[in-house]
C-alpha cells in the first residue's frame, strides 16, 4: 500500500465523530473534497456533497454516498463521585465497552475517559450478566466530584469516543483500528474524486458523505430529497464473520468487495446488481455476495422519491462497532477499482439497460 493511502486512512480513521458530532470528519471532508468538484455544498444537518458536472445533455445522477459517523455514546448523567452514566448512539455488544480508553468531548476541551470494567461476578452463569447492557457501564474521567467534572465543561449530551491509533497488522496485508465502518467510505470518495480528475464523465457525479447512519439511515433522507439522483449507491463497511471459520460465512477477508443482495430494509435492484456483476468480471475485479443482517443509507435511499435504483460497494471487517477492529487491504482496492468503473462508465445507456434488466 502506498503511504499515501496509509496515511488518508489512518487520518481518517483516527479522526473522532459519533453521529450527531461529525464536525471533525466534515471538516476533513470539505478541506480535501473542494478542490476536486465544481461544487460542494454542506446541508444544514450537516451532509457533505460533492458535485462533478457532464457535458453530456440529460446526463444521469449517479449519487456515491459513504456516511462520516461512527458508533460511540453520550453523556446521560454525571453522578456525586464525577462519574457519568451513558447511552449508546449507534449499535454496540456490550461486552466490547468495558475497560476502554475513550475521548470525553466538551465544549471546554477534549478529555481522557474510561469505561469501568464490569464486575467478573456479573459474568459469571447467566443471571445479571444475561441483562447487563451499555448503560450500566459508567464512564470514569478521575474527577472527584459532580463539581469538579462541570467545571471542565462536563454536561449531560457530551459525546464520548473510542480512542485508538490504526496500525498495520504483523503481516502488512490488513489494518487494526477503529471506525473503518464508515470511514471505508470517506477515504473511497476521496480517492475516486482524485481518480476521475480531467477526465470526461458521461454522468453527473454527486459524492458525498451522510450524517446519522448508525442512528437511523437520518442523513442520507435529506440528501436524495435534495439531489435527486437517477442511481444510488452507498459505500460501507459490514461485519465480516471469518474470524471462526472459513467457510459457510458472509464477508470473507481478502475475497474481494462486497455485493450486497439483501438486508432486513432493502432487496438490491435486479437490474444493478447485473451491471455490477457483468462490470467487476469484465474488469477481473474480485467480489463476493453479501446478505446482511444490518443496513445501511441505500435502505432509506431506494424507497424515496418515486424510487431509486440503489445498491451497496461495501468491504468487510472483523469485530465492527467496538474499539478494535481488522481489515483486508486488497478488499479496499476491489471496491474502489470496482467504483471507477462504474463512475468512468455509466452513461444514459447504462441506465436504461439497469432499468429494462429489473
Amino acid at each position: 500500500m502506498s503511504d499515501k493511502l496509509f496515511q488518508r486512512i489512518k487520518e481518517l480513521t483516527e479522526l473522532q465523530g459519533i453521529s450527531g458530532y461529525e464536525r471533525n470528519v466534515r471538516q476533513y471532508l470539505v478541506e480535501h473534497m473542494t478542490p476536486l468538484v465544481d461544487e460542494i455544498e454542506v446541508s444544514d444537518l450537516g451532509n457533505v456533497y460533492g458535485i462533478i458536472r457532464s457535458k453530456q445533455q440529460n446526463a444521469p445522477k449517479v449519487m456515491i454516498a459513504a456516511h462520516m459517523d461512527e458508533v460511540g455514546f453520550m453523556v446521560t448523567e454525571i453522578h456525586n463521585n464525577g462519574t457519568m452514566s451513558v447511552t449508546p448512539i449507534g449499535g454496540w455488544n456490550v461486552y466490547a465497552v468495558s475497560a476502554q480508553r475513550y475521548t470525553l468531548q466538551t465544549a471546554k476541551g477534549d478529555y481522557p475517559i474510561v469505561s469501568s470494567a464490569v464486575a467478573p461476578h456479573l459474568l459469571r452463569g447467566g443471571g445479571q450478566a444475561a441483562s447487563l447492557k451499555p448503560e450500566d457501564i459508567r464512564f470514569d474521567a478521575g474527577f472527584d466530584s459532580k463539581e469538579e467534572a462541570e467545571s471542565y465543561g462536563v454536561r449531560p449530551g457530551n459525546a464520548i469516543v473510542p480512542e485508538v491509533e490504526t496500525i498495520y497488522a504483523a503481516n502488512g496485508k490488513n489494518l487494526i483500528g477503529k471506525s473503518w465502518d464508515n470511514r471505508y467510505g470517506c477515504v473511497a470518495i476521496l480517492d475516486l474524486l482524485e481518480y476521475v480528475q480531467g477526465k470526461e464523465l458521461d454522468c453527473d457525479l454527486i459524492i458525498g458523505a451522510n450524517v446519522q447512519e448508525e442512528v437511523g439511515l437520518r442523513g442520507v433522507r435529506g440528501a436524495v430529497t435534495r439531489y435527486q439522483p437517477d442511481v444510488f449507491i452507498a459505500v460501507d463497511c459490514s461485519p465480516a464473520g471469518d474470524s471462526e471459520s472459513s467457510t459457510g460465512v458472509q464477508g470473507r477477508l481478502g475475497e474481494g468487495f462486497l455485493l450486497r443482495m439483501q438486508d432486513p430494509g432493502m432487496l438490491t435492484h435486479r437490474g444493478l446488481i447485473d451491471y455490477f456483476v457483468e462490470t467487476a468480471e469484465r474488469h477481473e475485479i474480485d467480489y463476493q455476495y453479501f446478505f446482511s443482517k444490518g443496513g445501511t443509507d441505500a435502505g432509506a435511499a431506494h424507497t424515496m422519491n418515486e424510487g431509486i435504483i440503489s445498491g451497496v460497494i461495501g468491504v468487510p471487517a472483523r469485530y465492527i462497532h467496538g474499539h478494535q477492529s481488522i481489515y483486508r487491504l486488497s478488499d479496499y482496492k476491489a471496491a474502489i477499482a470496482m467504483l471507477q468503473q462504474v463512475v468512468t462508465e455509466f452513461n444514459v445507456e447504462t441506465l436504461k439497460t439497469i432499468r429494462e434488466n429489473n
